[in-house]
This record gives structure tokens, sequence and C-alpha cells, in this order.
């Protein structure tokens, strides 16, 4: 997967799924970022060895990041540079750059596992109208304005996230007009959307597993499915809907169940469901573990889905 200069991004070590829970080892174009989920301060010992044996596996690597989850110092969560410097700004994936700032909050601010995703967007968003709600750092919108979208809004409560999409549309050399990026709270946004009367041919809902906001809470692991009648109306008749849901203890029948019970009136329908990339879930002579729940159909906790959305009439969902 590793192309000759090394300017892509993937999986190295993938320790939920691999042997071993404490770590996880990722790689950013020549940037080594290791994710350290030991909860105590025995980690240390593990990401030692892990980085000396991914340098001696990879001498090009010119920086090492590394991240300890549970810490209540944010420095910390955030990352420290170990090893060379300073981390790779931008990755390329699909032929498209995406911009990065490695060490801007716990996680690297750009998601592997949704990689299959952003190469359908580019492949689906011609003249099309595009939606991303959750957008973070916008990486999802990027792929749809750079497969042809005329129109992308990307909504994030963080507006220093989302700078990162028009830092990526930059780099791609991609039409700035043709996209919004708005700093809004998502059940405020689709409300006002609602009102207004607009619609999407594409909307994607990629929310975090729990947050709470002023208008509303996400929870991802109990209240999917009003999430997604919420976003619906927004979508034209023949449009899809794409649905993330990242609950680690949501297993892949009950997610399913509840899907087939918002298909069962006809107007929505599931059209796709997406794999993982291996390098995310472990490959077949690596795999260990498939996580605390059975994610099967799908293949990995990160499930995805495509909807096709049909309408009454052309009148809004209710």
């Amino acid at each position: 997967m590793m192309d000759p200069g090394q300017e892509g991004a993937l999986r190295l070590f993938s320790g939920f799924y691999e042997g071993n829970p404490d770590l996880v080892i990722d790689l950013y174009a020549r940037t080594l970022v290791l994710f350290d989920f030991c909860k105590d301060d025995n980690g240390l010992d593990l990401l030692d060895t892990a980085q000396q044996v991914c340098l001696e596996y990879f001498p090009w690597v010119d920086c090492v990041v590394r991240k300890k989850r549970f810490t209540d110092d944010l420095n910390l969560r955030k990352g420290i540079i170990t090893f060379g410097g300073p981390p790779a700004t931008a990755i390329l994936e699909n032929g498209i750059w995406y911009a990065l700032d490695l060490m801007m909050n716990q996680d690297a601010g750009f998601y592997l596992d949704t990689r299959h995703l952003r190469a359908w967007l580019v492949k689906h968003s011609e003249d099309k109208q595009v939606l991303n709600t959750f957008a973070y750092t916008g990486s999802l919108g990027v792929a749809a304005l750079a497969g042809g979208a005329t129109r992308v809004v990307q909504t994030d409560r963080n507006q220093r996230f989302l700078s990162q999409a028009r830092a990526s549309a930059m780099l791609n050399h991609l039409d700035l007009g043709r996209m919004k990026l708005r700093t809004s709270d998502f059940f405020g946004e689709v409300g006002r959307y609602k009102r207004e009367g607009e619609l999407f041919d594409i909307a994607l809902l990629d929310p975090p597993f729990f947050s709470v906001a002023e208008s509303g809470t996400v929870d991802m692991l109990r209240e999917s499915t009003r999430l997604i009648n919420k976003l619906r109306p927004l979508v034209r008749d023949g449009g899809h809907l794409i649905v993330i849901n990242n609950a680690l203890f949501l297993s892949g029948e009950s997610f399913m169940t509840s899907l087939s019970e918002l298909c069962r009136d006809g107007y929505l329908s599931v059209e796709e469901i997406m794999t993982v990339p291996e390098d995310i879930c472990g490959f077949p002579a690596s795999r260990i573990s498939t996580g605390p729940t059975d994610p099967a159909p799908f293949n990995h906790s990160t499930k995805i889905v495509v909807l096709n959305v049909k309408r009454k009439s052309g009148l809004p969902i209710n």
C-alpha cells in the first residue's frame, strides 16, 4: 500500500484486532504516529519498542509522534514528537491531497477507516449538491468537491477543525466558491435548512460517538435513528443519505435492525454496505479479534451504509 515517495496514509498495526489493544500505529506520509491506549504508564516500554522496530523497518521515516489517550495532560493526548520532525502536513489518497495537523487533536484529524467512502464520493458527486454534517476536518466534503460536486456545505461546531477543509481544497486547486464552511450546531443547522426548503443530492451523517450540544444530544449507540430522521428531509428524491456509526458496542446486526425499521415504509432503502479497509481491521493472517461485539454484516465497528431516499410526490418527508 505504500507508494514510492510514501505520500499516502495507512495503518501499520491495529492493536485492537491484531493482538495488543494498548497500541495502534499509523503512517501519514513519512510521519509515524503511535497511539498509546494503555491506562497507566506501563505502555512506555511498548512505545519505545514499537518506535525502534518501525524505524528499523522504515528508515526513511523522518518524524515520530506519540499520543496517549488515557491521560489528563492535554499535550500528551494531542501528541509529542519523540523523533525527528516536524510532522507531515499533507497526505495523498487516490490522487487527492488532504491537509493534516497531526497534533491538533487527540486523534490524527484524518480518519483512515473512511478511505473507501472518500473514493465513493469522488465517483458519485459530479454535478451534485452535498451536505456533510459533523464534518470535522472535512475530508469527505473535499472528496465530493474533487469529484465534481457543484456545491458542498460542511458543518461542524469547531472552526479550527473546519479550516483544514479549506487547506485541503487549496492543495488541490479546487474552486473554494463551491464549498461553504459553516461553524454551527447540527440540530440548528438542519432545522434552518428544513425551514428554507433546502435539498441536497447527498447528505452525510458522521457524528462523534457521543456529544452534548445546547440544542440536543448526539448518541450513536442509542439514537442513530433520531439523527437519521432529522437529516433525511434534506435529501432529494433519488438522493443518498450516507450514515456512519462508529459505536464500538453496537453490533452490526442491531444497527441493521434499526435501519430495517426505518426502511419499512419504502422511502428509505439500503443501497450499499461499505467495508472498512483491511489495514484498519487487520488482514486475515494477522486478525485475532473482531472487537467487543460482532460487526457483521460489516467488517469493522465503523459501520457505513449508503441509503437511497425516496420522497412522497417530491414533498418533504415528515
